[in-house]
């Protein structure tokens, strides 16, 4: 059948953007004006400023190295996030992030208990490929991305094949990946050499207790 993007199938309405099958049964909506130029401007001032950001060290082919770029965790009490050999235990829900929290699951139909937060200071930070598949996040988690500040380059690729995707993901706007795309798909923010400022991330996810593991598919 092939990726295709067409307008927002039955079930996609509400989010209002475009709609891309990621073959065999994935689902991903690219919403650019999500936020307001206005709302999207005090979010990166007041996020830059307010969040405890920090660069933490990952696991990666075997050897410990510092994250290229800095991170915050933020949900409900008592929920952890276990990646690359650290786990994050969840700071308190902000005003700003639960107010972005509860727009979202009224529009995806999906509550979100926690958000990562990525902080990109320039072209040099990045995120190399991956894939959202964690055993807390269940069996075809939705992952529902915010941006603001610089525009950055999202790219996913298949693991079945050659296909591949870009996007620009740009100030205010919104992606939701969902159904099995965290299966089949990877997806990375490559550096740049062009002079980009800070970029904020924010992803939005439901993290299950490890008792619940694979036992969910929200959509």
């Amino acid at each position: 059948m092939g990726t295709t993007s067409t307008r927002l199938q039955t079930g996609w309405e509400s989010l209002g953007g475009r709609y891309h099958r990621l073959d065999p049964d994935g689902h991903l909506v690219q919403v650019e004006d999500f936020l307001s130029a206005a709302s999207s401007d005090r979010l990166l001032r007041d996020m830059r400023r307010s969040l405890d950001w920090e660069q933490r060290p990952i696991r990666l082919f075997g050897r410990q190295i510092l994250q290229p770029r800095l991170t915050a965790f933020h949900g409900d009490a008592d929920v952890a996030y276990r990646y690359s050999g650290q786990t994050l235990e969840a700071c308190p829900w902000t005003a700003a992030l639960a107010e972005i929290r509860d727009r979202l699951q009224g529009l995806v139909g999906v509550r979100f208990n926690s958000v990562l937060c990525n902080l990109y200071r320039d072209g040099g930070d990045s995120m190399g490929w991956h894939a959202d598949n964690e055993p807390e996040l269940g069996l075809n988690p939705t992952i529902a991305s915010v941006s603001l500040g610089n525009a950055r380059r999202f790219l996913l690729k298949s693991r079945r094949g050659d296909e591949r995707l870009e996007f620009q993901l740009g100030h205010g706007s919104l992606l939701v990946m969902a159904g099995d795309c965290q299966h089949h798909w990877v997806h990375q923010v490559p550096k740049t050499a062009r002079a980009v400022g800070t970029r904020i991330n924010l992803t939005f996810r439901t993290v299950f207790p490890r008792s619940d593991q694979g036992h969910r598919s929200d959509r």
